[in-house]
């Protein structure tokens, strides 16, 4: 099979088409004909030798894919030959070894870490939703515990995981702020549910927590950013209140937490694929959200520009400029 593979990891990386081996099935396990994939910033990283969780070379990389069933392993019985799938299984290395990604004809997946594709969706606009779909439930739900009527901003509105935080936060009844960079951003946002904007290059946490909550601060902050946009996120949280984080690798001043009495949840959804342990929870939120999209109540948003998988370079290089709305898609063409 044709596979997308890196030879390195750096600055310089590259992907290159290679002739593999098809996957051979295995217990408890399905191998799909990949139809299409996405870019995550987990993906762009690991090409970059950033992370540490970087499959062996040379690497088949990407973790979300959408495809149809070809093979069923031994011991799986939820799916058969034919079923189309979309899941967030590979493209890194967990405690067994590496866990080949989506850019290839084929990819191997435990049938823990996919579900049914949404009907509504194609492949390519399925293949946009897993990992950040995965991660936005994680925290406003698993951790978080929205109820109805919270008051939750959620940074980033038009990103990967903020734009579909913002359509669950509403599905769940709460009244959702969002930080955005322009007024396109905004209206693409008010779209997707947002009930207040907030222009984050001119505002200060003060002013639009003075603006939006009466300077109480909001019941729940998820901070897709990172960075000082965590110590933002502790600014605008109310007393008692909880922050979300996605990413958590820098050094932060815990004061305004520990003055607020805050809780603080950092959600790393790759835990089930690097550990081995809680895959099928990922497999029921999966269910959940296409069941949520198959009743018009959720929609992912994607970047206009499409990309075949010969084209991963170019997309990499498109999402190293940060000049793009929504989710980056590659269609094996």
């Amino acid at each position: 099979m044709k596979a997308y593979r890196v030879h390195e990891y750096g600055k310089d990386a590259k992907f290159i088409e290679d002739e593999i081996n098809k996957p051979k099935v295995k217990k408890g396990h399905v191998v799909i004909g990949v139809k299409a994939s996405s870019l995550n910033p987990v993906d762009h990283k690991i090409l970059k030798g950033k992370v540490r969780i970087n499959p062996a070379l040379p690497g088949i990389l990407h973790m979300d894919v959408a495809g149809v069933i070809i093979e069923v392993g031994e011991g799986v019985t939820a799916f058969k030959k034919g079923d189309e799938i979309y899941g967030c299984a590979g493209g890194l290395q967990g405690e067994a070894g590496n866990i080949d990604g989506a850019l290839a004809e084929y990819m191997l997946a435990d049938s823990n870490l996919i579900a049914l594709k949404p009907k509504a969706l194609s492949f390519s606009e399925a293949a946009a939703l897993p990992l950040v779909a995965i991660t936005a439930w994680e925290g406003l739900f698993d951790r978080a515990h929205i109820k109805k009527e919270d008051h939750i901003l959620v940074h980033a509105g038009t990103g990967g995981v903020g734009h579909i935080a913002i359509q669950l936060a509403k599905q769940q009844g709460a009244r959702v702020a969002t930080t955005v960079s322009s007024e396109e951003k905004a209206e693409i946002a008010k779209e997707l549910g947002a009930d207040e904007i907030i222009f984050y290059r001119d505002e200060s946490v003060k002013d639009y927590t003075q603006r939006l909550t009466e300077g109480k601060g909001f019941d729940v902050v998820f901070d897709t950013i990172g960075a000082d946009n965590l110590d933002k996120s502790l600014k605008a949280a109310k007393t008692s209140g909880q922050v979300i984080g996605i990413v958590g690798t820098n050094p932060h001043d815990l004061t305004p937490m520990h003055m607020k009495g805050l809780s603080l949840h950092l959600v790393f959804m790759l835990l089930p694929m690097l550990t081995g342990k809680g895959r099928t929870h990922h497999k029921f939120i999966l269910e959940s959200i296409a069941k949520w999209i198959d009743e018009g109540l959720i929609e992912p948003l994607i970047h206009e520009e499409k990309f075949s998988f010969d084209q991963a370079n170019e997309a990499h290089a498109l999402f190293a400029t940060n000049k793009h709305i929504g989710k980056i898609v590659l269609e094996n063409t």
